[in-house]
């Protein structure tokens, strides 16, 4: 599911935003200014979209993105009641991507939204990557190894949590985010699902299946990998 980051201190606009936005099955976390926002990108800035209101309270939506700039390359459109050329130049040459004055019409936040996350998510796509000594094709769903032999075809659903954990490599993931991106919540697989899926994995690139230096099982929690 894509991830959506708005940060806007008027409520009434906050909660109209983050409803239509979760209408069209987009994940939303919201924050109410830009001190509280800033807390949060310091520890990590996992969204494929970040929203900001330019005047915000205590952080500025301009030093939000001069902040994330130089952590994340995450998109990023400015909302603003200010919608000079001016503040749309200033806004764009700190990094933002877009930028929309207020009001705005909601079909024109919608379809901008769309095409962000859009060009973020082919922008993230990886197409292959190694493990050990064997390359996988995510086209074709097939592991080879370094002589170029097949050994493995994955089924559509592996190769999407392989995705997952390359997306979130050195990160530990909760078996509740893996159920939910995986499998969906019309869904109800148990954890021992995962489980299974994490031992086809070992068997496949660890040396010592008994000894992961790749997948991690975190105790209470969930999973962790490693290149």
């Amino acid at each position: 599911m894509v991830s959506i980051c708005l940060v806007e201190d008027e409520k009434s606009l906050r909660d109209m935003i983050q409803l239509n936005l979760e209408l069209e099955n987009y994940a939303v976390t919201t924050f109410e200014d830009g001190k509280e926002a800033l807390s949060a990108f310091e520890k990590n800035i996992d969204f494929d979209l970040i929203i900001l209101d330019v005047m915000l309270p205590y952080v500025s939506g301009l030093d939000l993105c001069r902040f994330i700039r130089e952590k994340s390359p995450v998109p990023i459109l400015f909302l603003s009641a200010k919608g000079t050329t001016a503040d749309r130049v200033n806004g764009l040459k700190l990094g933002a991507n877009d930028y929309l004055p207020k009001p705005f019409d909601l079909e024109e936040l919608l379809l901008k939204v769309h095409i962000l996350t859009q060009k973020s998510f082919v922008s993230k796509e990886v197409l292959s990557f190694e493990i050990g000594n064997y390359s996988i094709d995510l086209a074709s769903f097939e592991v080879k190894d370094k002589a170029g032999n097949l050994v493995h075809v994955f089924s559509k659903r592996e190769v999407e949590l392989l995705k997952l954990f390359k997306e979130k490599e050195n990160k530990v993931i909760s078996r509740d985010e893996i159920l939910d991106k995986i499998w969906g919540k019309d869904q109800f697989p148990t954890s021992r699902t995962i489980d299974n899926y994490i031992l086809v994995f070992r068997k496949i690139f660890e040396i010592d299946p008994k000894n992961p230096i790749h997948f991690h099982s975190i105790r209470g929690v969930g999973y962790k990998f490693n290149l």
